[in-house]
């Protein structure tokens, strides 16, 4: 497969909470898993998600891109205020269901594009047992130009793995500001930075140098080489 082939089949259950997505199978499974979501204004139809979703299968892994609770309630608009924590039990059920649906899973990583990335790492830091791994996309350390905003405080409790994907543009935070943070988190992180990328990290897409399936392949390069090198291990390994 050579990319933009598997956009996945429709997925759904109801245990313990309802999830709803599109799961991308592997020819040949690897045993690794990746539940992944999408930022406060979009959906798990966004083009990059659906293109990191076919990488990943096709490296083996079993892939579910999901819609988060607040937008299974409504199909446009942000979370509203009080809806975090509902939100990050609908990733919690989404690794569950995927488990369940991908029996011979060894290994299950969880992240997404901003607020997706910013909730599965506040449940990796209050239940580190649900996964072995985060990929954070566009983490949105603060709100644009409002530095005294940091969304760090779980930092220093998340012994997860993560590789944080940053543009240098995004306005969320800077490539200084991103590096200071990762140095409150005890576990083992890396970041991949993208050169003239904006939060969408897509925008140099519109010089025609990057497309989101060269932009999927390079995430999953990086991934694949940082969970080998921090030798990730199965749960409750």
């Amino acid at each position: 497969m050579t990319g933009h082939k598997n956009n996945g089949e429709p997925f759904a259950a109801d245990s313990p909470a309802p999830v709803r997505g599109f799961v991308h199978r592997p020819a040949t499974p690897s045993g690794d898993a990746l539940v992944l979501a999408h930022g406060a204004g979009s959906n798990c139809e966004a083009p990059l998600l659906i293109a990191v979703g076919e990488a990943f299968a096709e490296a083996g892994f079993t892939v579910l891109r999901c819609d988060l609770p607040y937008r299974q309630a409504r199909p446009h608009g942000p979370p509203f205020r009080g809806e975090a924590e509902r939100d990050r039990e609908g990733l919690r059920s989404a690794a569950a269901a995927l488990r369940a649906a991908a029996p011979g899973v060894t290994r299950l990583f969880m992240g997404g594009h901003s607020y997706a990335g910013r909730q599965a790492s506040m449940l990796a830091a209050a239940s580190p047992e649900v996964m072995n791994g985060l990929l954070l996309l566009s983490y949105p350390l603060h709100p644009p130009r409002k530095l005294s905003e940091m969304r760090t405080a779980h930092f220093p409790d998340l012994r997860t793995p993560a590789l944080f994907v940053h543009g240098t543009r995004d306005p969320f935070a800077s490539p200084e500001e991103i590096a200071a943070a990762l140095k409150l988190i005890p576990a083992a992180t890396s970041l991949l930075s993208l050169e003239g990328a904006g939060h969408d990290l897509l925008a140099a897409a519109k010089t025609r140098r990057t497309t989101a399936w060269d932009l999927a392949q390079k995430i999953r390069s990086a991934f694949l080489s940082f969970i080998s090198e921090m030798s990730v291990m199965p749960a409750g390994g």
